[in-house]
């Protein structure tokens, strides 16, 4: 009897430390100095994003203690990365910088992250941020540049799914810089404060299902178009810059874009509505497109 009893209090205090070592936190920390075999506390970090998240609890937060790259991380259920006053470098090649796979409630909050695509691989299809699935994704004091496909990338097939970008800039892609994509639902963007410079095809793309409204950014130097929209997307735009583009604003068949408050100057076509719909509140202005022919629909722009 003595013997059994032993036996069973060993086994509880065995039982005891390993739920202990499997526990997940709900704060955890990396470092660029960090060892992703640690704990991922604050005096003892992890290295990478991706070594946290699996130690991190749904709903937790991994906070970046000082400069690093943290790498490339997929994420399937609520969390938050965020850096504040380090930078948080996520430098990738042939690969996507942070995929969103998350569940149906779910939400994820990116904040402070440096997301990189780098060197002379032959890319087609990565993106820095893929927003796969999930309830609500948001991007705060973020920098995109570099990526084949696109820079965001908001696909949630999650009926509903929003996205809140702030304070960000997308930079350098060789295709697009955002894209509202869903799959047979519907997603909404918000973006506020975004800039969109120098992506070879559009700055921002809403594809049917998609919406998007745009405050205090900024889409210049794209060579295809600074804002595009189609299909059944729609999109509101006020107090922005669109400039230096191939197009400025960029409707096909069924789009629509209402515009409030916004500059387009220096493109080289300023509007075409090719079966779209154009909305203007009437205090927007245009000047010194290379094709500066005012929109047919609704048109109530001035000149600068």
């Amino acid at each position: 009897m003595r013997i059994l009893s032993l036996s069973l209090s060993l086994a509880a205090i065995l039982f005891t430390a390993g739920a202990q070592l499997n526990a997940q936190a709900s704060r955890t920390w990396v470092s660029g100095v960090g060892d992703d075999a640690n704990p991922c506390s604050r005096t003892a970090p992890c290295k990478t994003f991706a070594g946290a998240i699996s130690k991190t609890a749904a709903g937790g937060e991994i906070n970046v203690l000082d400069p690093g790259g943290f790498g490339a991380v997929t994420i399937t259920k609520s969390i938050t990365i965020s850096s504040i006053g380090f930078e948080a470098g996520v430098l990738v090649t042939g690969t996507d910088g942070i995929v969103i796979a998350a569940g149906p409630t779910d939400t994820v909050w990116l904040r402070g992250l440096d997301i990189f695509s780098i060197g002379t691989a032959a890319l087609t299809d990565n993106r820095g941020i893929k927003f796969l699935s999930g309830a609500m994704l948001t991007v705060e004091n973020c920098t995109i540049k570099g990526f084949p496909k696109r820079g965001i990338s908001i696909e949630s097939s999650t009926p509903g799914a929003k996205a809140f970008i702030t304070n960000t800039l997308v930079l350098d892609q060789t295709n697009n810089g955002i894209v509202i994509d869903p799959p047979s639902v519907t997603n909404t963007a918000v973006l506020d404060r975004v800039r969109v410079i120098n992506s070879t095809a559009l700055g921002l793309g809403v594809n049917p299902g998609g919406l998007a409204y745009v405050t205090n950014s900024n889409f210049s130097h794209n060579g295809s178009a600074g804002v595009f929209a189609t299909g059944t997307a729609k999109l509101t735009l006020d107090s922005n810059l669109i400039s230096d583009n191939g197009i400025g604003v960029s409707l096909a068949s069924g789009g629509l874009a209402r515009m409030s408050n916004n500059d387009v100057v220096g493109n080289t076509v300023g509007f075409s509505t090719a079966g779209g719909t154009l909305n203007s509140f009437g205090d927007n202005h245009t000047t010194g497109n290379t094709d500066n022919v005012q929109p047919t629909v609704n048109n109530h722009f001035s000149p600068l």
